[in-house]
């Protein structure tokens, strides 16, 4: 198939959304061709926000090894317009009270927690004892503690834990990754990594209320900067130190606006990321030996773009979610590498506890201590 270019994606997206939603869930639990048969995955959505109305419902009407079979949410008017539009039987519609059902739910095989992140650790853990396998939204829980917790549950279940991290599986992001990894352009010597936006719509949302989100922008979009940091290195860092500071306090009361932090590498790279709720930076670059490469935008949905000291990056264009829900399908099925792995959501919770750590001390350098490639997909 032809590459999408940029410039032709839109155009093609809007057409395509609509093709599909036409064809609603016209049973996707059929049997796939080869010889290693096995059926579609089914997942249900836990949380109804926008993320899974506008991306992932949308991603799962076109993956090839996954389909949408089921629904958790605590509005019953979110439950009855889900079940007209993507065809989900009443049987396969959950309630946060009832959740605990879907043990015997045989149509249901993942869960996906889409749920502020106060609950991400609850029901992760509940799936995990009702026998599904899990893909939780990013950041994984609100503290490291809490990773532990549903690691554990999902082991001691047998069942696959999966982080919500789509750019592992779209081809720019493993672009950088190649790059980093065969030394395209030598040996990486510095990064830089920045993931924010503006917020000023909604100063009474959850991601501004601490109880909820466990922080601000950090916790936010600040991962992915952290991310850019590690596979813009290949590397897990050896010491972080931070700094915060806010431009409207009065609108982020509860939570970190703005955060800026440096990051050292066992090779000697080091790293500088930025994120905020109050500005709008969306970048991966990094400069090696004999070169440099960059993402700009880095970290959006889609399109993405990329350009290295020896030309421009272009790849084809298509929903990340589709591509990450199918990637951790085939981790379930076929064995296939998990890209995104709880251990990396641990990981990062613990730079992010190393972050806040280090402002509450003036900047102060807090040590990271990782076994060599911890946090790596498999």
């Amino acid at each position: 198939m032809k590459a999408l270019s940029r410039r032709k994606f839109t155009k093609t997206l809007s057409r395509g959304v609509g093709a599909t939603t036409l064809m609603a869930n016209v049973p996707l639990a059929c049997a796939m061709s080869g010889s290693n048969q096995k059926k579609k995955l089914g997942i249900a959505l836990v949380g109804l926000g926008s993320y899974s109305t506008y991306q992932l419902a949308p991603a799962l009407m076109d993956t090839e090894h996954c389909y949408l079979a089921g629904i958790v949410t605590g509005t019953p008017a979110k439950a009855k317009t889900w079940a007209s539009r993507y065809n989900i039987p009443k049987g396969n519609i959950f309630n946060y009270g009832n959740f605990d059902a879907i043990k015997e739910n045989r149509e249901i095989d993942v869960v996906y927690v889409v749920l502020p992140n106060s609950m991400h650790a609850e029901f992760s853990i509940r799936a995990a004892k009702a026998g599904k396998h899990v893909i939780c939204e990013k950041p994984m829980a609100m503290d490291v503690k809490e990773c532990n917790e549903i690691i554990k549950a999902c082991k001691d279940a047998g069942v696959k834990l999966g982080m919500g991290y789509r750019l592992h599986s779209e081809p720019y992001t493993q672009e950088v990754k190649r790059f980093v990894k065969e030394k395209t352009f030598g040996e990486v010597l510095y990064v830089s990594a920045d993931a924010a936006y503006r917020s000023t719509s909604n100063p009474n949302q959850w991601r501004l209320d601490r109880k909820l989100s466990g922080g601000g922008a950090l916790v936010n979009m600040g991962v992915y900067a952290i991310q850019s940091a590690i596979y813009g290195t290949g590397q897990n860092p050896i010491s972080v130190q931070a700094q915060e500071y806010s431009t409207r306090p009065e609108y982020f009361k509860d939570t970190d606006e703005t955060i800026t932090a440096q990051f050292e590498f066992p090779s000697g790279a080091v790293a500088n990321m930025m994120t905020s709720h109050n500005v709008i930076a969306n970048r991966l670059y990094a400069t090696c030996e004999n070169g440099w490469f960059e993402l700009d935008p880095a970290s959006t949905y889609i399109p993405l773009a990329g350009r290295t000291s020896r030309g421009e990056l272009d790849f084809k264009q298509e929903s990340q979610q589709k591509l990450q829900m199918d990637d951790f399908a085939k981790h379930i099925l076929y064995d296939a590498p998990n890209l995104a792995p709880g251990e990396m959501g641990k990981r990062d919770m613990m730079i992010v506890e190393a972050i806040y750590k280090s402002i509450q001390e003036g900047g102060k350098k807090q040590l990271l201590d990782f076994e060599p490639g911890y946090g790596f997909g498999s």
